[in-house]
């Protein structure tokens, strides 16, 4: 846990990114606009990102159940999963009673999205991308896993922010194991272990993510009254890259449910880029 940014208020916002493989320096650009009280922490998983294996132990072994350390650490913590890592949160139950809030951004409730994305790589296939997974398998170095991820920017961001979305991927630290373990352990048998209906839960995704589809939400036990869902037209899978003040204005929305549960109805809706409702 790294503390990104600090102001007044007790909630303690944790940011857990996707991946897996990517480090927490993938929502940095998240926390900057996020506008909230309290903390805001970059979380990265023993193993991921920048944070390296310790003592000698497997840093997979408590996968993702490790989560629950993260929100023992602090108070009022409001835990916030960009895709894979928010897959992560719902399949730690354990979570139950330790947190405040949940935020769930470009995530699925199973893992039926991985089949729906492979499938759309076939619809749109990106030559760079074959290549780079090829120099991957023959060498899984981190370098050419940075490669890999900067060769599938067409896919994870919209034509006006791909320069952006290049250079956000090309800048982050890498890490196969845990591309490797989730690949082997959780991608493919994920589903959500629980669903909170006694906290405010934000479900926020880019309109055009490609990456991650909706479709497992469809289900009627995810349609619960705690839940605000914001949709950002426009935007990839990355939407406060292409859209931040629509995701920032989610955010002050979700606050207000927050710090006013018992008096204050979350709803259903759509962000403009401006972060006017639609």
């Amino acid at each position: 846990m790294r503390l990104h940014s600090s102001t007044a208020g007790k909630l303690n916002w944790l940011l857990l990114p996707g991946g897996p493989g990517l480090g927490s320096e993938s929502l940095r650009e998240l926390a900057d606009v996020l506008d909230v009280p309290g903390s805001v922490w970059l979380v990265d998983l023993p193993g991921d990102g920048s944070n390296p294996p310790r003592d000698g132990r497997d840093p997979f072994a408590d996968w993702p159940q490790v989560l629950v350390e993260a929100a023992q650490a602090v108070t009022d913590v409001v835990f916030v999963g960009h895709s894979t890592g928010g897959m992560y949160l719902l399949a730690t139950p354990q979570l139950h009673g330790l947190i405040r809030g949940l935020v769930l951004l470009d995530t699925a409730a199973d893992c039926s999205w991985h089949a729906q994305f492979a499938a759309m790589t076939q619809q749109h296939p990106l030559p760079a991308f074959d290549q780079a997974a090829a120099a991957y398998q023959l060498e899984p170095s981190a370098t050419n896993l940075m490669r890999l991820a900067v060769a599938s920017a067409e896919w994870n961001f919209p034509p006006q922010s791909l320069n952006a979305g290049r250079a956000l991927l090309a800048r982050l630290p890498y890490n196969g194991d845990a591309v490797a373990w989730s690949e082997a352990h959780f991608d493919h048998t994920y589903k959500a272990a629980w669903w909170p209906v006694d906290i405010p839960l934000l479900r926020l995704w880019g309109e055009c993510d490609r990456i991650v589809s909706q479709q497992s939400w469809d289900a009627d036990e995810y349609a619960t009254s705690n839940v605000m869902t914001r949709v950002i037209p426009g935007a990839g899978h990355f939407p406060w890259i292409d859209h931040p003040v629509a995701v920032t204005n989610a955010f002050h929305e979700y606050v207000e449910a927050l710090l006013h549960c018992g008096k204050t109805a979350v709803s259903s809706g759509k962000l403009d880029s401006e972060g006017d409702n639609g």
